[in-house]
Formats: structure tokens, sequence, C-alpha cells
């Protein structure tokens, strides 16, 4: 009834603007009425330039003074009209056939027909077609999956087995709610689930809403702001009202850090749209009930930077971090994304496991997929081992650029740079081993180094960081030691060696000088709205010290390693021309030339070859240890 009484205002309202436009269109008309005798007056003055006859108007133009004007009049039974005009010399005279009735209707009513169509076809279409985009900004985004469309379950998902088991009660609770219901139980209303980005945050709430067979809705979080005010908080209402609707059901926000970031938080205040839309938020989590089977799953990389309130219980109920994936999980990852792919014999995933410490589903994902791509480049009928250990390196590293020409004075630069972070690797205990050394450029580096550990690691001793330290100082310290110069090739190994550093000093109480105190500066809050005035939390005395015991630390280790690379100087001429030679040099043939390589004299430039920096060894240089980020301490 409401619907139909719009329908009719609209109607009479655009009725009435289209008589209000016909009728200035006719009152404005540009032709003058002039009576049937003045027109002969003006005929026979021969100021008539232009006539048009029909049987019950005439049209036409006279000129006075230089001047046109239009008229018209209605004519008399005159037979002498024609003679009038040949006599008068009117340089132009025609006759027009009548209007009927039918032309002037479909002259009137077409332009109507065709304005109510069009205003049919743009709003009332789309508002009886339930999207009603034209006029309802508050209506939510949220993308619908029924049970049926849905077919991704548990078995699409691997590497996390601790979240899908906090995930289990979700699904049993949305297939039998009477089970917890009569113990007296609650189910979470709601559950944040937060890790890395790429471990498969999104594709483990798809398998949730899969295996319970129930609707699911899903939804960024960035959806949610627009830039009308209120709107967020609109779309909040009405993505929980839809979830009511259709319970039981999941409802689905990505990146909840859009809306859910802290209150006040910024210089100046918060945003005050995006508080109403966490504000919505925080009073619909409270307001409906876990009895009506509506449960939301948000996902976030970033739950640091979230509002308390968001996640205090009785909203967020449960929290699942969902880390990167142990060897176990990468194995099984590899084998979720090979379903789809031909695997030769000698594809071992094993094997791609132990040596991918770091990847995230992601990353395999992407692994297996350059794999493939691979092995149809070359026209092989599956993916080998071969295949698969490539693309770990196009993965970590980025396509080799074989096209890039380099000076032979260059190339020796960028193989002694490579040789000093590989023996420096070999030599020193509880390093990680080396497994591939290059000096192909690829990516942005000239020349990598890849260190892969034997097994996952949740805890790194001092020693260890000091080892890796050096590692990182070998490649600079081999290029002073025999050139006797540097290049701008250290760049990336001087910058992690100096974060590691940092790391040991302020965050670590790895320094007998500082002490066991955290002198971590609060990176970020100045945007969260915390300790805005509480500068970085020590004095400045205290930052000169660190400062002094980050250059001590790199100097100490850059010493130990200048007596390493002089005393096996053998060793590092050897993998320097092993590695001009045939460019790429695995784990084996390092082992061999380390320890039982030929030894001679140095192969060294010649006495005047200086290495001035180019540009370049500035992109990038090497990428020693790629895949061996290191933990915080648990």
């Amino acid at each position: 009834m409401k619907n139909g009484r719009n329908v009719i205002l609209w109607v009479l309202i655009f009725s009435g603007i289209l008589f209000f436009v016909q009728s200035l269109r006719t009152s404005r008309s540009p032709e003058q009425d002039i009576p049937y005798s003045q027109f002969k007056q003006l005929l026979a003055q021969g100021t008539v330039t232009d006539v048009r006859v029909r049987e019950d108007l005439i049209r036409g133009k006279f000129e006075v003074d230089g001047k046109e004007t239009l008229f018209r009049t209605i004519p008399l039974n005159d037979p002498n009209l024609v003679s009038d005009l040949e006599k008068a010399k009117v340089p132009r005279y025609s006759g027009e056939t009548e209007r009927s009735w039918v032309n002037a209707l479909l002259m009137n009513v077409a332009g109507i027909a065709l304005f109510f169509f069009l205003w049919w076809f743009l709003i009332l279409r789309q508002m009886q077609g339930g999207g009603k985009q034209a006029m309802a900004f508050g209506k939510s985004k949220a993308r619908m999956q029924t049970g049926k469309k849905n077919k991704i379950t548990f078995a699409d998902v691997a590497g996390c087995d601790e979240a899908k088991e906090e995930l289990q009660e979700i699904i049993e609770f949305l297939k039998e709610p009477a089970k917890f219901q009569k113990l007296g139980g609650k189910i979470p209303k709601g559950v944040l689930v937060f890790g890395a980005p790429g471990t498969g945050k999104t594709l483990l709430a798809k398998a949730v809403a899969g295996e319970a067979g129930v609707p699911f809705f899903s939804a960024s979080g960035s959806e949610f702001v627009e830039m009308f005010v209120g709107v967020g908080a609109s779309r909040v209402r009405d993505l929980f009202d839809q979830g009511k609707k259709n319970a039981p059901c999941l409802l689905f926000v990505d990146e909840i850090d859009a809306v859910g970031r802290q209150r006040f938080s910024g210089i100046g205040g918060g945003h005050d749209e995006r508080e109403q839309t966490l504000n919505q938020l925080l009073v619909e989590m409270d307001g409906f009930d876990t009895k009506e089977g509506v449960i939301l799953i948000a996902a976030t990389n970033r739950p640091d930077v979230l509002d308390p309130a968001l996640l205090r219980p009785g909203r967020f109920d449960r929290q699942i971090a969902v880390p990167a994936p142990d060897l176990k999980g990468r194995e099984q990852i590899l084998k979720v994304h090979s379903r789809i792919v031909k695997l030769a014999p000698d594809a071992d995933l094993s094997v791609i496991a132990r040596r991918t410490p770091g990847f995230v589903g992601a990353d395999l994902a992407n692994l297996v997929n350059e794999a493939a791509l691979l092995a149809a480049r070359r026209g092989k009928p599956s993916v080998s081992l071969k295949e698969l250990e490539e693309a770990i390196d196009r993965v970590i590293a980025g396509p080799e650029r074989k096209s890039r020409m380099m000076s032979e004075k260059e190339k020796k630069v960028i193989a002694y740079h490579e040789s000093g972070h590989t023996l420096v690797a070999k030599i020193l205990p509880g390093t990680d081993p080396v497994h591939k050394v290059s000096i192909i450029p690829r990516g942005p580096a000239l020349g990598y180094t890849l260190q892969l550990p034997t097994e996952d690691r949740y805890l790194t001793t001092k020693t260890e960081m000091i080892n890796r330290l050096c590692v990182l100082l070998g490649g600079r310290t081999a290029e002073q030691l025999v050139f006797n110069d540097s290049t701008t090739g250290a760049q990336d190994d001087l910058q992690k060696a100096t974060h590691l550093a940092s790391r040991m000093v302020c965050e670590f109480g790895m320094s007998d000088r500082m002490g066991l105190v955290a002198y971590k500066k609060r990176e970020g809050e100045t945007f969260l709205g915390r300790d805005f005035s509480e500068g970085q939390g020590y004095s400045d005395q205290t930052a000169q010290l660190i400062d002094e015991e980050i250059k001590s630390l790199i100097a100490e280790c850059q010493e130990k390693v200048k007596g390493l690379l002089r005393e096996r100087r053998s060793a590092l001429d050897a993998l320097a021309a092993a590695l001009i030679e045939k460019e790429v040099l695995n784990g084996d043939e390092i082992e061999r030339i380390v320890n039982g390589g030929p030894s001679g004299s140095p192969t060294t430039l010649p006495s005047s070859g200086s290495v001035a920096p180019d540009s370049r060894l500035n992109e990038g240089g090497s990428a020693p240890g790629v895949a061996t980020p290191f933990p915080s301490p648990a």
C-alpha cells in the first residue's frame, strides 16, 4: 500500500514538471501572431522573405530595417495568394501538409512515455529487484554464499590443525545447537582469526561455512565506511539483519582493522564516521543472541590496533592465531595445491617442504604454480623436482635476469662478495647450511646466497645471532680484503646487520653494557592514540650508548670475519673462481671446494683494478640468507 502511494506521488510530480515545461515552451514561442491583413500589407511592401503555407496556418519571415522576424497567421479563402507571392517576388515559398490528430498525439505523448520508461528502468526496476542501489546507500554489500554453492571444506585447508580444532566447535553448534543449549553452554558470539598475510584466515572461515552447510555472508571492513555520514553504521545494522533472517549462518568480515581500529586514534582525534561504524558494530554484537545461530568471524593481520572494547569477552570471545606452517604443515599445503598439478615421480614434496622454511600458504601455492608454468614453458609432460626447486629461487629472489650484461670486473666483485658470505657460513658453527650460491642476477639482486635451516626453530641464541651478523658482513669484508675497496652491493647486507644488532641490544637484552633492559621504541603508536607524549622511553644519553653498542657489536663481528677470511684465503679464491666459471653452485659443490678444493695462488684483479661504485650494484646487492628471518624469542 505504501509503495503504491509512493508511485502515484512520483507520477503526479513528474506530470506536473512536464506540464510546466510544455507551458514554458509554448509561451516562449519565437513566432509573432499577426492578422491576415497585416500579412497582405507586408507582402505588398516586399518585406516578406519566406512563406510556408498550410491549410490552417501560414508561417514565414519578414525583414524590417535589416531585422528578421518570424510570424504566423490564420489564412482566409484567398485564391490570389500564389499570384500575390509571385508579384511580391518572395524568394522562398512552399506548402506544408496538415498534421493529423495521430501525429499530434504522438508528438505530445511519446516524449512523456519515453521519460516514464527510462524512469522505471533506472529507478523502479532496481528497487523492485531488491538491490535498491540507487535509493539505499545504507544497505550492506556483503556477498552471500549458500551451503550448496560453498564447496570449500577443511580438506582444502592444511597447515593449521590447531586453528581447525578451535573452529570445530563452531561447526558442531551450527549443526546441532541443542547439544550445547541443553547444558546451558553458550557458543562464542564472535571469533577473531589473526595471523600473518597469506596464512589462510579467509580460507578457514569459508571452510567453516562449507563444513556446517549454512549461508555465508562475506564482507570487507573497508566496505562499511563511505563518504556519506552514517552509511557505515547503517550497513552494519543491515548485515546483522540479513544474518538474523538467514539464521543459522556465518558473518565474515575480512580486514576488520579497517573499522575496528582503536577509537580516538591519530593526531587531532579520530574519524567520526569510522567511530560511528565501530560503535554500531559493538552494539550489534552485544544485541544479538547466540541462540539465533548467527556467529561473526573476523580476520586481521593487525590485532594490536583493534579497540579493546571489541576484544572483550561477550564480543570476540575466542581469538585464534594462524601461524606460519611448520615442516609437516608445509608438506600438507603442498599436497593440497598440487592436486590439480601433474607431478613427476621424482617430485618429492617433503624435500620442497624442508627447503621452504618461513613460507606461508600463499607462498607455497605460488611456488607450485610457478613450477607448473616452468614445466609447461619447457614442454614437459609433468612437473619435476628441478622445476619445484627453481620455483623456490623464483619466489624468494625473483626471476633470473640473464640478459643483464656485466663486465668481467663486476662479475669478479660479485663472485668474491657471495663467496665471502658462503665461506663464513661454512666455517662458523650453528649457522644454517648453504643450499645454493649464485651470481646470476635475480630480481633486484645481482647475486644471492641461499641458506636454509634443516628444521623449524622458534628460539635463537646469542651465539647464533652473532654468527648471523658475521655471515651478513662476509660479503663486504671479502671485497675489502681482495680489492682493497668497497662497492654499493652490500647495501642490503648492512641494513639487515644493523637491524639485527639493534634488536640484540634494544629488545633481546644481549648486550652486557646495556643490561637486561628492553629499549624498543613504540613504533606507530602515535597514530593509535596511545602514549603520544611519552617519547622514545629513554634519555638521550641512553640513546647514545645504544648507538655506540650497536657500532661496537658490528665492528667486533667484522674483525672476526676478517681473521676467518685471511686464514681461509685459498678457499675464498677457489669459491670465487668456481662461481665465475659455473655461475651457480649447490651445497655439495660448495662442500667439496671448501673442504677439499684445490689450493693455489690467489685469484686477484690487476693492481690498478679498484672498483668504482656502479649504478647496477646499487639495485639491491646480494641477498644472503633470504629465507631465514629470525623469530622473536617466545
